[in-house]
Formats: C-alpha cells, sequence, structure tokens
C-alpha cells in the first residue's frame, strides 16, 4: 500500500490540499477553498488548505486534523488504515467514503 493512503483509502497524493502543500500553489490552494466552501456550505479559506497526509505528523486541514470521524476511529483503534480494522466492509462510516469513492476500498485491499 502506498504511503499516502489515507485511513479510509482516498490517495492523499491526488487530494488537492496535499498538492497546494507539496508545491506551495497558491492558485490551487484558492480554487480548492472556494470548491470546498461551496461544497460544504462552510468557510473554507486558503489558508485552510495545508495538509500533509492524514497518516503522516504534520501539517493537516482542519476537517482531517479535527473533523473526520474516519480518522479519529481509526487513530481510537490504533489501526493503521481502515483496511486493518475488522469492521471495514460492515462500516457506515468508511462507507460513506467507499460509496462517493471506489477505488479508496480497493486502495484498503491492495
Amino acid at each position: 500500500m502506498k504511503n499516502k493512503i489515507a485511513y479510509c483509502g482516498l490517495d492523499c497524493e491526488a487530494c488537492d490540499a496535499y498538492l497546494a502543500t507539496v508545491r506551495d500553489d497558491q492558485a490551487l490552494r484558492e480554487k480548492t477553498a472556494k470548491l470546498w466552501a461551496e461544497a460544504n456550505q462552510a468557510p473554507i479559506l486558503p489558508e485552510h488548505i495545508n495538509c500533509e497526509g492524514c497518516r503522516e505528523d504534520g501539517v493537516k486541514t482542519v476537517y482531517c486534523e479535527q473533523l473526520c470521524a474516519v480518522r479519529r476511529c481509526a487513530l481510537k483503534r490504533g489501526v493503521t488504515t481502515c483496511g486493518d480494522c475488522a469492521d471495514m466492509e460492515t462500516c457506515q462510516t468508511v462507507g460513506e467514503i467507499f460509496s462517493h469513492n471506489p477505488a479508496a476500498r480497493e486502495n484498503l485491499r491492495g
């Protein structure tokens, strides 16, 4: 499994917050903040778009750091990813991710 796979199976290296951070790309931060603010009906600003990956030490978006139920659960259970959890296939929390991004499940299985 790639090192930048999130607890839920999403590929951090494909995330615009991660890309903006590693490339120090202010235009991508601004674009991502606008899209995420509209999609989530929340005040997301370009300075909020900084993340080095949810399983890595370092900066994370506010959502990933504080609000992501999948990340909180994985940390509580002490698993490397949801792929290591016996409840993954029946878990409604990570199942929500899989319903929007089926590749996440495959990333965890691979």
